[in-house]
């Protein structure tokens, strides 16, 4: 009987869920792979919506001034969260994790924390902040411009304690699919843009990270390239990777590049599963 290698732990970034992994998840099986997707804080299945967003009729001013409910959500309790899915998932031996987006700063925090739990790191066209520096700053660098999502927001982040966007408005969708799902099936896009949360907690992209060579510092870790992402343009997935050499020059970042935009878990999980398959 064959052995599956792995496992694969897989994180979603902000508005996603672990639903999004599984096309990946059944390409990486067929590769004999075993891989398991799990849900952040406040997002997916742990996912709280503010009560403007369901009420009819829908009422905008509402919407942009809620507190969220996340909003108590920081990068400590998912990462702390994320390192107990990893002991659970291994089973006493460390997992190959692969994070997308937003993902990648919990991620970073809980194999800085536990570097033990972890075999390799897979960052897809994710954050992989340096040390000391929070995800917030980057949008603002030269690197992001171009990026499209944070002009989605329905909501001041710093009034509601969220990065919030109305999924429902369907004037909205076009935008969404630019910023997201470029590449991907429209069918597919849709049917991916019922399933998004509305919101993810700010608190999440302000916390920085002390990143030590003795810990994250000496994971393998990879980083997926992504050339057409709208969200995270490869400039700025460049920068993440000359920081981590620099910082870390005796364990190098392993560039894999891809010509997708910011879903490669959707346009091409065939492609992303046999990258992931050859790192475990």
């Amino acid at each position: 009987m064959a052995v599956l290698k792995g496992p694969v732990l897989l994180v979603h970034g902000f508005y996603h869920g672990a639903w999004c992994w599984s096309e990946v998840s059944f390409e990486l099986a067929a590769r004999g792979v075993a891989s398991v997707a799990v849900d952040m804080p406040g997002h997916g299945l742990k996912a709280r919506r503010p009560a403007a967003s369901t009420r009819r009729p829908h009422v905008p001013s509402d919407f942009a001034s809620e507190k969220s409910p996340v909003a108590d959500v920081g990068l400590d309790t998912a990462a702390t969260l994320l390192a107990e899915q990893a002991r659970r998932t291994g089973r006493g031996e460390p997992v190959t994790a692969v994070a997308h987006s937003m993902g990648g700063a919990a991620l970073t925090l809980a194999a800085e924390r536990h570097p033990e739990l972890f075999a390799r790191l897979v960052y897809v066209t994710a954050y992989m902040p340096a040390s000391d520096i929070p995800c917030i700053t980057y949008p603002s660098l030269p690197e992001a411009e171009g990026q499209q999502s944070l002009g989605l927001l329905a909501a001041d982040p710093a009034v509601v304690g969220a990065l919030r966007v109305d999924t429902t408005d369907d004037d909205l969708r076009p935008a969404i699919r630019s910023a997201f799902y470029g590449g991907v099936d429209q069918d597919i896009a849709d049917a991916a843009i019922a399933l998004l949360g509305c919101e993810s907690p700010t608190a999440m992209a302000t916390q920085p990270v002390t990143l030590t060579a003795q810990r994250w510092g000496s994971i393998p870790r990879t980083y997926v390239l992504c050339t057409q992402d709208n969200t995270i343009p490869v400039a700025l997935q460049r920068l993440f990777v000359t920081q981590a050499d620099h910082a870390f020059p005796q364990n190098r970042t392993h560039v894999v590049t891809l010509e997708s935009a910011h879903s490669p878990f959707l346009s091409m999980p065939d492609r992303l599963a046999e990258v992931v398959a050859g790192l475990v």
